[in-house]
């Protein structure tokens, strides 16, 4: 494939025992500083939550996550069209992973941002696999858009996932995740990159798959920023609204002193992420997988 061949890998740069060696060594240091560190980072700042197996989730998910990576989404790509779909479901753990880290559970909350990356690799994706189709083919990669001609199904799929984004800017206000603004922007950016898609649909050329593509680049950061800018974790109001969540605990142990009266003095209020209260996390992500550049050799 003319868009992979330079990669260390395709061009003989490294070696496969090297290639595996060392995926198979930074997966598992990192799943064992994700199970060690968490604990050890949360228990450090004194948040009391769900924690106690906070570590063992995150750790569960980035390994749960390398796996679906490796050796199913990665094979299925030679075998399948479903692939693309389950490598949406990989590019939308790594924020769940965070959530679980910081919060030390699962909740409905956690689920906005994984579920706007899940929908936004589809026609991030599509655009991409009808601008390669031809590369794909030559790789023997069994893509969508390979089985669709007239690119009219791959764009009615791009199309459908932007819809599907709509509701998202408004369950987060809802939920109490972020305020009425980031409705109202989430909205306004969510309509842009389906005006692009259905303008794919109705035009289904290099041209418009290109625009859709480039919509796709500028939605994830805009959204992803205004989530973080909008959102209404530990804000007073919220407190408020769960007094229990606030509780006084001793400051670390090796401040604590012999005096009862000393001690009284170094408790410190400190607010906990039950599993009613909302996760302590930026609502952003590093981009996931396939953010990828548009190929230079893709005719204009």
């Amino acid at each position: 494939m003319k868009r992979t061949r330079l990669r260390p890998l395709p061009s003989g740069r490294i070696a496969i025992p090297h290639a595996v060696t060392w995926a198979s060594s930074v997966g598992f240091a990192g799943t064992a500083l994700l199970a060690w560190k968490v604990a050890r980072l949360i228990h450090s700042l004194l948040i009391i939550s769900l924690i106690s197996n906070a570590n063992m989730l995150a750790a569960g998910l980035a390994a749960s996550n390398l796996v679906l990576y490796a050796f199913v989404y990665t094979p299925l790509k030679q075998i399948h069209p479903v692939n693309t779909w389950v490598g949406a479901v990989v590019g939308a753990i790594p924020p769940l992973l965070g959530w679980a880290a910081a919060s030390g559970q699962i909740s409905l909350n956690g689920l906005i941002l994984p579920a706007a990356l899940y929908f936004w690799q589809i026609p991030h994706f599509m655009a991409l696999a009808y601008l390669c189709r031809d590369d794909y083919a030559a790789g023997g990669y069994r893509m969508f858009s390979l089985a669709d001609a007239s690119g009219r199904r791959t764009a009615a799929v791009a199309f459908r996932n932007c819809l599907y984004l709509i509701p998202l800017g408004f369950i987060a206000y809802d939920w109490g995740v972020a305020s009425g603004w980031f409705c109202v922007e989430s909205s306004v950016i969510t309509l842009a990159i389906s005006a692009a898609a259905f303008s794919f649909y109705r035009d289904r050329t290099t041209q418009k798959a290109r625009r859709m593509f480039y919509a796709s680049l500028l939605y994830l950061p805009v959204f992803m920023s205004g989530l973080l800018f909008h959102r209404l974790s530990d804000n007073p109001q919220c407190l408020a609204e769960n007094p229990n969540r606030i509780i006084e605990l001793p400051s670390f142990p090796e401040a604590v002193t012999e005096s009862e009266e000393d001690d009284q003095k170094k408790k410190v209020r400190y607010v906990t992420a039950g599993p009613q209260g909302r996760a302590p996390v930026a609502y952003a992500s590093i981009a996931p997988f396939p953010f990828l550049p548009v190929p230079s050799y893709v005719d204009q």
